[in-house]
């Protein structure tokens, strides 16, 4: 194999053998196991912070505690593991936004990474000159352009300074989903279309602040071909998601990997999430039930979601994420991008890296 075509991958003074960003997957999904296991490859393995505390015994009366503690642990984890890089991504609509985010810069994540909403402030509780020190890099993840520009104006006013890097994540994804339901099919919303609009308003900001500012693509990038059509389109390395999930390494219950190598491409399905965005999920007979309106009573000790409003929910989106990955998918489902039905066994992640790499040099060498 001839490395040597594989660009790397730079964020500020970070820099990544391959340009692979392994997605972050919350709720116990990807933690330090898979996180650790593709960084150990040269990629950039990333912690998903959203319901981490949820194996904690204490989760239910004390969440935000829990959260805290479990996302210490798994940074450690990750950290005693690999010398490579380590991420964490933590949503911005999460209501312990702040506190997981000082854990992640005082545990030394080496990037965190930001989506589901729009980060439109600094955490209060980190300080520019703190982020420094620790050289924490702060990527948010958007879906628009305009998403992308709001983020970096605001940061310029407010702060005089920018985050390191932005991923684009289109509507191939899995999980929750930047866009309006009819956008999702709509061919004005393409990740390819969408890339090129962020690549552009990010040289404005490269000059106005002297530094490089790498776009990254995410959404239904699958294949090592895909990764080279990317950058050939000015992405400076991919994002990806669902085919780390199907690797050993992953942290979930192999149940919940399973889940992805029986599914068929047609049983991929949209859902209204009960936090007020669309999903893209394997369809089972939880999310049957709830397409029928059969309510799952659920108690909400705490509000995880700033958007969720649990007296109208039909059901409690952390619960039924936590039970299937623990295996348990009568009692709940599995996120999953639009191209999960492709994958068709479980493997080591080492593996996969090897055969994303092979293809990319394929596609290079045409």
């Amino acid at each position: 194999m001839n490395l040597w075509k594989i660009p790397g991958l730079k964020i500020g003074g970070l820099e990544a053998k391959i340009p692979i960003i392994q997605g972050g997957m919350s709720v116990c999904i990807s933690l330090s196991g898979l996180a650790s296991a593709v960084a150990n490859e040269g990629g950039i393995g990333v912690i998903g912070a959203a319901g981490i505390g949820m194996s904690e015994p204490d989760y239910s009366t004390n969440f935000k505690e829990a959260n805290k503690r479990a996302l210490r642990k798994e940074i450690r984890k990750a950290k005693e593991m690999t010398n490579g890089i380590i991420g964490v991504n933590i949503m911005v609509a999460l209501s312990d936004f702040d506190d997981l985010s000082l854990v992640a810069v005082e545990e030394g994540a080496d990037i965190v990474f930001f989506g589901a909403g729009l980060l439109l402030k600094n955490p209060k509780i980190l300080s520019l000159d703190r982020l420094k020190e620790v050289g924490t890099k702060i990527v948010p993840i958007v879906s628009s352009a305009r998403a992308a520009k709001i983020i970096f104006q605001c940061w310029a006013k407010n702060y005089n300074y920018v985050p390191d890097a932005v991923v684009v994540e289109g509507s191939l994804a899995g999980g929750h989903l930047g866009f309006k339901k009819e956008q999702i099919n709509d061919p004005n919303y393409t990740l390819e279309k969408i890339l090129s609009e962020v690549i552009s308003i990010m040289k404005t900001f490269e000059q106005q602040f002297n530094k490089s500012i790498p776009v990254f693509a995410a959404g239904g990038i699958y294949t090592g071909a895909d990764i080279h059509k990317f950058i050939q389109l000015g992405a400076q390395g991919v994002q990806m998601a669902t085919r780390f999930v199907a690797t050993y390494e992953c942290d979930a219950d192999v149940k919940f990997k399973e889940a992805y190598v029986k599914c068929k491409k047609e049983g991929l399905i949209l859902i209204e999430s009960p936090v007020g965005l669309p999903g893209r999920a394997i369809q089972n007979k939880f999310l049957d039930d709830v397409s029928a309106e059969i309510k799952k009573p659920f108690k909400c000790p705490w509000k995880c979601l700033k958007t969720c409003d649990f007296r109208k929910a039909p059901y409690c989106i952390a619960l039924a994420l936590n039970n299937a990955q623990k295996g348990n998918l009568e009692e709940g489902f599995a996120f999953a991008g639009a191209n999960a039905y492709r994958v068709d066994k479980i493997i080591p992640v080492k593996e996969l890296i090897e055969t994303l790499l092979t293809e990319y040099e394929k596609a290079a060498s045409i």
